[in-house]
């Protein structure tokens, strides 16, 4: 007996449904709910939520790991952006069609793209719900879902993007607005602007800054110019090594650097910025601007804040040397969603995703992770239309330099790389699973040395 009349003919056969069509042979079975099925189509071996540069690079090496047949990824997005090259567009410099190719095209030849938005969490049950209303259990879950951006905890915000003037090269919605506001600029204060959050690519709301002087300078307007940077934070980068370049910079250059500001408010229509001091609580600072750059405040997804995989500050919560959950065996977290103590770049994705993969490889055969994440990450530092300061270091804030030279030096060569070598190991290599960083690169160069 064959199992179609297997089904057919059981105690169950009032459940069933079955049409035929003769014309093309093709049958379909209604309301047949078997184990296979269900297999198939809501449980995988390997599931990866989010479709970002960390969630695309781990299915494409869970691909080759278990068999495209049982990877499949969450992911909600049309479009898959490249996104470090924000900072080139935002000064005319990059067009923003070249950052962005259909999700579809960038997901593994037969990894399952599962168009939705997860909305829930349960480790517990080693599932997930989207929202709509599916819910897909797991083997192993890989958490990639990225970094949130709250322009709304800005006063003012987001409608204030509709005014002239101001821009943030963080959003495809507001780049463009970047240049269109350093193009307009006639004479008056440039703000930009970085916020008392956790940041993806802590280097980019000063590159901006450097660029647009460097565009002042080459459009004469650099005299009628008063560049400001107003920061949260306490210094102006995080390694010594490569702060003291760039504040040579920022002397050679006139630009104004504040620090401990926060901006809390734009009135757009009265070109206006509201900062408040966060050394003096209830001291604020209201700024005129003809030019005003946003970085917005972030944090995580809102649906990790509540989930059980986070820490209290609702970071995925993983090992910081192995990228396992700390709580849960089977989960792992990469990239800007989780509490990983080093900067959220695209280089320290590709980096952790090379870890990631010997990870998991080793936890499937139920043996204890050895390799170390050291924290490395990479923030090429624009401060021209030619000129990169590449700057690399690990978790202790200590220079991890790929390259036998001095790396705080501005170089036209690490420019070139940033604007088109990056871009092209990002498309043909990380993403497809073949770009670890270049650790293997830095041990060549240095003889062996790390």
């Amino acid at each position: 007996m064959t199992p179609l009349a297997a089904v057919a003919s059981g105690p169950r056969a009032q459940l069933f449904a079955c049409s035929l069509r003769l014309g093309t042979q093709q049958i379909s079975l209604l309301q047949l709910h078997t184990r296979s099925s269900l297999a198939a189509k809501n449980h995988y071996e390997v599931l990866v939520l989010g479709g970002g540069s960390g969630g695309i690079s781990m299915a494409a090496r869970m691909k080759r790991r278990v068999g495209a047949e049982n990877v499949a990824i969450v992911e909600p997005s049309e479009r898959h952006f490249y996104q470090p090259i924000w900072t080139l567009v935002g000064a005319g410099a990059k067009q923003l069609a070249a950052s962005g190719r259909p999700t579809v095209s960038v997901i593994p030849s037969g990894v399952e793209w599962i168009k939705a938005r997860v909305v829930e969490l349960n480790p517990n049950k080693n599932c997930v719900h989207t929202d709509s209303g599916k819910e897909i259990s797991y083997k192993y879950l890989i958490i990639a879902l990225g970094i949130q951006l709250d322009y709304e905890k800005i006063k003012g915000l987001p409608e204030g993007f509709d005014h002239p003037k101001i821009g943030s090269n963080y959003s495809v919605k507001t780049v463009e607005k970047t240049w269109k506001a350093l193009q307009d600029f006639k004479e008056g204060n440039a703000i930009f602007t970085f916020p008392n959050t956790p940041v993806k690519c802590a280097g980019a709301p000063q590159k901006i800054m450097y660029l647009s002087e460097a565009y002042f300078q080459k459009t004469g307007k650099r005299s009628k110019a008063n560049i400001i940077f107003n920061t949260s934070l306490g210094t102006i980068f995080g390694v010594k090594k490569y702060a003291a370049a760039l504040q040579e910079i920022i002397q050679e250059r006139n630009l104004t650097v504040n620090y401990k500001q926060n901006l809390i408010e734009v009135r757009a229509d009265r070109q206006e910025a509201v900062f408040e001091n966060l050394d003096k609580p209830g001291e604020t600072q209201v700024i005129s601007y003809e030019m005003l750059h946003v970085t917005p405040p972030m944090s995580s997804p809102d649906v990790l804040k509540t989930s059980p995989v986070a820490d209290a500050a609702g970071w995925v919560d993983v090992d910081k040397e192995t990228l396992q959950h700390k709580k849960y065996p089977n989960v792992f977290g990469i990239g800007d969603c989780t509490n990983l103590p080093t900067s959220k770049t695209a280089a320290a994705v590709a980096a952790q995703s090379g870890i990631l993969d010997r990870t998991i490889s080793l936890v499937m055969k139920n043996q204890k992770p050895m390799k170390k994440y050291d924290g490395y990450t990479s923030c090429p530092l624009v401060t021209g239309y030619n000129r990169v300061i590449l700057a690399e270091f690990d978790y202790n804030a200590q220079p991890l330099e790929t390259f036998p030279f001095d790396q705080s030096r501005e170089r036209l060569t690490m420019y070139l790389m940033k604007a088109d070598l990056m871009p092209f190991l990002y498309w043909n290599m990380m993403l497809r699973g073949y770009w670890g960083g270049p650790a293997f690169l830095r041990k060549v160069f240095h003889l062996g040395m790390s």
